[in-house]
């Protein structure tokens, strides 16, 4: 444990940097002391991400925090809504005990929305009471992103009892609000949501702040949405904060966490104060976390960097100890599924066409999705695609139990050939897949099958396979092992034509019923506007 560390001190509370001292005796800060030092290094809070399905990264806690503790994050703000639609509130809890080995300050939210609809087929259920029991635990900082827009609106009253032990525990309530506005957005904000992470434009984000929410500006993998709000940066420095949601782990690897967003702002010209006050205090503040501030008193949670451009970390210190050094990787197995599934045949996968059909036409860099329309130029007993129009076929399969392949079409991955499939498929993680053969569509789905979740890539007659046995969504495996295998899958899916920068992440939210504005469910396509099934 550190009792003493030097260097240029950056008091992002007080907006300024001095050289000096500070002093820390059993974990926490006693003293700042002012003076002349010789070590050029800079001692600033560490930062937090206020938003991300740790889930999402492939990685269970202990290895996400062995990643992202090298870009300086000291803390994570989580909702395991991920693992709770696989395995419920066992999955919760199996969260939490791997987040006490991780060496990141993790905080979890309780999943508000498991299933996210009544039209999403689950392998868990988290009740009001649930919920309840999970509050009076203490253990968690907000309720997690009420997906339930219509359930909020109509006060529903099973929402309306989820909201009401947020409010009786005085947890804050994260939104999720899609392209929400004028009259509908105000009675949802007025059920005590306090943020969003949803915003796609900058005006989107300034209705939303005009009725009180916190915008948190996302940075993942398949959502990009820095660019359109970081002038939030300059107009809104106090509730704005920065969030990844979604990453995979390669991107973590190789792009970085919160530190990119945080470097990329201050090239950008933005105040560093500013920035950091973004990155690191906004969120203590919102979720009350027990995070130290670089203040006397506060607990030495604390990094130190090379350079205020680069912010490149050298040391991490949590509760006064040097973590990034000792941040090592699990070996140890883990057993943690929810899988009953048998493998399909390719006669399931046939789909005649004959006249015009919708079609999910995907957004690059976004969630949503927009409806096209195709018609073939003759009645067709089994399309599989058509590359000249880059339609390509899209088939939804339920995981729990042996339910019918659900078949459809897309536009936008620009396959030429082969096929990819996931068991990360938002929210309720059954299998997704696309591709424009049956074969090889068959033999990408049944290798996820065998295997009990994981990613696969199949062209060919060559099936590559990421394993996911933790829940069918995450690996046991270190961090590096799995972004290598998912950079080589991913490189194979663009081999095959596709051009989007993260094909499986892309691929994982078309089942997201919840995001505009045509996704594939249980029954087939499902419109958001509707907010049902689409009859074709």
């Amino acid at each position: 444990m550190i009792d003493r560390i030097e260097g240029h001190i950056v008091d992002v509370v007080g907006r300024e940097i001095f050289e000096g001292s500070v002093e820390v005796e059993n974990g926490f800060i006693t003293a700042i002391n002012r003076h002349p030092v010789e070590r050029k290094s800079y001692i600033m809070p560490g930062f937090i991400d206020a938003h991300v399905h740790i889930e999402s990264s492939m990685l269970t806690p202990e290895n996400f925090g062995n990643v992202v503790i090298r870009e300086g994050t000291v803390a994570v703000v989580t909702d395991p809504h991920e693992i709770a639609n696989v395995m419920g509130v066992g999955g919760v809890d199996f969260m939490i005990e791997n987040g006490r080995k991780s060496p990141l300050k993790t905080f979890f939210t309780i999943p508000s929305c498991v299933p996210a609809t009544p039209f999403d087929c689950s392998g868990g259920v988290i009740a009001s009471g649930d919920i309840a029991k999970l509050a009076a635990s203490g253990q968690f900082v907000g309720l997690s992103e009420m997906m339930d827009i219509p359930g909020v609106l109509s006060e529903n009253k099973e929402v309306m009892a989820k909201l009401a032990v947020a409010e009786k525990y005085r947890l804050p309530i994260d939104g999720h609000a899609p392209l929400l506005s004028g009259s509908a957005l105000a009675t949802y904000v007025s059920h005590h949501i306090s943020t969003d992470h949803e915003c796609v434009s900058l005006a989107e984000a300034e209705e939303k702040m005009a009725l009180g929410l916190k915008i948190l500006i996302r940075e993942g993998s398949a959502a990009r949405n820095y660019e359109a709000l970081k002038s939030l940066i300059r107009s809104n420095p106090d509730v704005v904060m920065f969030c990844t949601d979604d990453s995979h782990a390669y991107e973590l690897q190789t792009a970085g966490h919160i530190k990119k967003l945080v470097a990329r702002s201050v090239a950008n010209g933005f105040d560093l104060f500013d920035v950091l006050r973004i990155a690191s205090i906004n969120p203590i503040r919102h979720y009350h976390l027990d995070v130290g501030q670089l203040r006397m008193g506060d607990k030495a949670d604390f990094i130190v960097v090379d350079s205020l451009e680069t912010f490149d970390v050298e040391q991490v210190y949590i509760d006064g100890v040097e973590r990034m050094r000792t941040a090592s990787p699990s070996l140890l197995p883990i057993a943690i599924n929810n899988f009953n599934r048998d493998k399909i045949a390719v006669s399931s996968l046939r789909k005649a066409v004959s006249g015009q059909i919708k079609v999910i036409s995907l957004v690059e860099g976004e969630l949503l999705t927009t409806v096209s329309t195709y018609s073939p130029k003759f009645p067709v007993e089994n399309l599989e695609g058509d590359t000249s129009e880059d339609i390509a076929k899209i088939v939804y399969v339920n995981r729990y139990n042996n339910g019918t392949p659900q078949v459809a079409f897309c536009k936008g991955f620009h396959l030429q050939k082969g096929a990819f499939a996931s068991t990360i498929a938002h929210d309720s993680h059954n299998i997704i897949a696309v591709g424009n053969s049956d074969i090889e569509l068959a033999g990408a789905i049944n290798a996820v099958i065998e295997s009990k979740g994981g990613l696969s890539v199949c062209c060919d007659g060559k099936t590559g396979l990421l394993p996911l046995p933790v829940g069918g969504i995450m690996s046991d495996l270190p961090g590096k092992e799995v972004a290598d295998i998912y950079h080589e899958l991913d490189t194979r899916v663009k081999q095959l034509g596709c051009k989007l920068d993260a094909p499986f992440m892309t691929l994982s939210f078309l089942s997201l019923v919840v995001i505009p504005e045509i996704k594939i469910g249980e029954k087939g396509l499902f419109s958001y506007t509707d907010f049902d099934w689409i009859e074709q």
